[in-house]
């Protein structure tokens, strides 16, 4: 072999070691895999083409010239997955401790300015310590490099981040102005500052699984929209859930062949809904039985679940899903929902995803933590997102819209294009015993009197005839075929046109 090809080869061998074989069985007994094995579940066998393998950091402080390893901690290149291109970041833990330098972020924001040209999506692995230390204000331009091309890329191609191990400090802000995050549970978190911070400004004691672990921000802070027991079932949903989304904001999601008859209809949903206006029931069910097999992908299933947002498919088409959930606090919104909710709806309007909307909400959640948590505005948020959106829409009323919320709830008035509703539907400005205390106080001492007024009440207003009388509802339909209805309403609005004013951007009520 000529010398310059053994050189070549003593170079690439080094690059793919990263760290040694030392820290790589570290890596492994953590229960972690190394950057490139990730890459190799991730993408589809054989498509990987790497970038830069061979850069190396210029820091020549603190003894650094001296250690440098070809490829600075973090593996770029593009790929595809189940035939669909995609560009990606894989951070190595094992390479200083994935921490970011002036060359690993270059490396990063080449390959996010790639996609951006070729129009698809980005997917990040995260597993660093933080800004190199040694570099200084180098490595903290790095980030800020890094954070522009997010800010940039967004609405323009998807982002996904999947935390796999540390991310602290800067290091957040980069997945935070992301599309998604997945978190890999016991072994990956984010936090601004650490536990040791913490202590030492704030008194407390708390471990990094605490204050900012996947379980911590799938279930309270809402950061993190999937955790995932370990990085090989990560990697394996994360490849699923990528087949529902589109390259870039100028194509249309994937259509995949169905075999589920468009106009399937599902008797046991004629009985899904129970006669008891107060009693409970699932509408994750609901969604399950309408969508193309069963398959429903739910994002942010532990927090805010009160609403159920999630990506499926009908004849075959991506479609964002949206549900009040009767099983918790009623289906109310409250302030976590309406943010979770408006943010979906937003990335389904950004990436041409139409939205379905499955609505029994009785209302906002009334109190004093929610006024003073600015539920004005977070509720707005949502109302927000549904009255921007362009996309078509698709929203069906199951048992109770009450007052503001019916509006919020993808309603006709904000530009809804097919609004049908079940029979025993209610669409009113509160719910008839509470409508009927205010309309008649004087009665009611007297119960007999007010159950008389509720009940005329009930049938003059809290039914979907009067909103469908007025072209409010656009049809009244039996829950079996409500499969049918949302096909044939998505089939129509196929090649919908839509457009919102012109300006620089908006400004959403944050």
């Amino acid at each position: 072999m000529r010398e310059i090809d053994q050189r070549l080869a003593s170079k690439r061998q080094a690059a793919e070691l990263g760290g040694g074989q030392a820290r790589i069985d570290r890596h492994h007994q953590r229960g972690k895999l190394t950057s490139r094995e990730r890459l190799e579940i991730l993408l589809d066998e054989g498509s990987f083409t790497e970038s830069d393998m061979f850069v190396e950091h210029r820091c020549v402080d603190f003894g650094m010239q001296d250690q440098k390893i070809p490829g600075d901690g973090v593996v770029t290149g593009w790929g595809t997955i189940n035939g669909r291109l995609v560009f990606v970041f894989s951070q190595d833990f094992t390479v200083f401790g994935g921490s970011l330098s002036e060359a690993h972020a270059e490396k990063i924001c080449k390959i996010m300015d790639q996609a951006m040209k070729s129009g698809a999506p980005v997917i990040g692995l995260n597993d660093s310590g933080g800004a190199r230390i040694q570099e200084g204000v180098a490595s903290l331009g790095g980030y800020a490099d890094v954070f522009q091309r997010n800010v940039l890329a967004s609405g323009v191609v998807p982002q996904i981040s999947m935390i796999m191990g540390p991310c602290a400090g800067g290091a957040v802000y980069s997945p935070a102005m992301t599309d998604f995050i997945f978190m890999v549970k016991d072994t990956s978190y984010m936090f601004v500052t650490g536990p040791e911070v913490v202590k030492t400004v704030t008194h407390e004691e708390v471990t990094h699984e605490e204050l900012g672990g996947a379980e911590t921000h799938s279930t309270i802070s809402g950061v993190c929209d999937l955790a995932f027991e370990n990085e090989l079932h990560a990697l394996r949903k994360l490849r699923e859930f990528y087949d529902f989304l589109p390259l870039n904001n100028r194509e249309k999601p994937p259509v995949r062949p169905c075999e589920d008859p468009p106009n399937r209809e599902e008797t046991s949903l004629d009985t899904l809904v129970p006669e008891n206006p107060n009693q409970p029931y699932d509408i994750r069910e609901l969604i399950t039985k309408t969508v193309d097999d069963g398959h429903f992908f739910e994002i942010q299933p532990d927090f805010a679940r009160n609403i159920i947002v999630g990506m499926a498919r009908m004849n075959g088409s991506t479609v964002g899903f949206v549900a009040n959930q009767p099983l918790v606090l009623a289906g109310c919104l409250d302030i976590k929902s309406s943010t979770k909710a408006a943010r979906f709806v937003r990335f389904c309007d950004a990436f041409n995803i139409p939205i379905v909307t499955y609505v029994d909400v009785p209302g906002f959640l009334p109190g004093t933590a929610q006024e003073y948590g600015g539920i004005i505005k977070h509720g707005a948020k949502l109302l927000f997102a549904y009255a921007q959106c362009t996309v078509p829409k698709v929203t069906v009323i199951t048992r109770k819209a009450y007052g503001g919320a019916y509006d919020v709830m993808a309603s006709k008035h904000l530009r809804g294009d097919v609004n049908l509703a079940w029979p025993n539907a209610e669409i009113a400005v509160m719910g008839p015993k509470g409508a009927v205390e205010i309309i008649f106080r004087s009665d009611i001492g007297d119960a007999e009197k007010i159950e008389q007024r509720t009940e005329e009440y009930r049938e003059k207003f809290a039914n979907p005839f009067v909103a469908a009388s007025r072209g409010y509802i656009d049809d009244v339909i039996t829950p079996a075929r409500t499969r049918t209805h949302i096909c044939k309403a998505l089939a129509m609005l196929a090649n919908k046109q839509l457009e919102n004013p012109w300006r620089k951007h908006d400004n959403l009520p944050l």
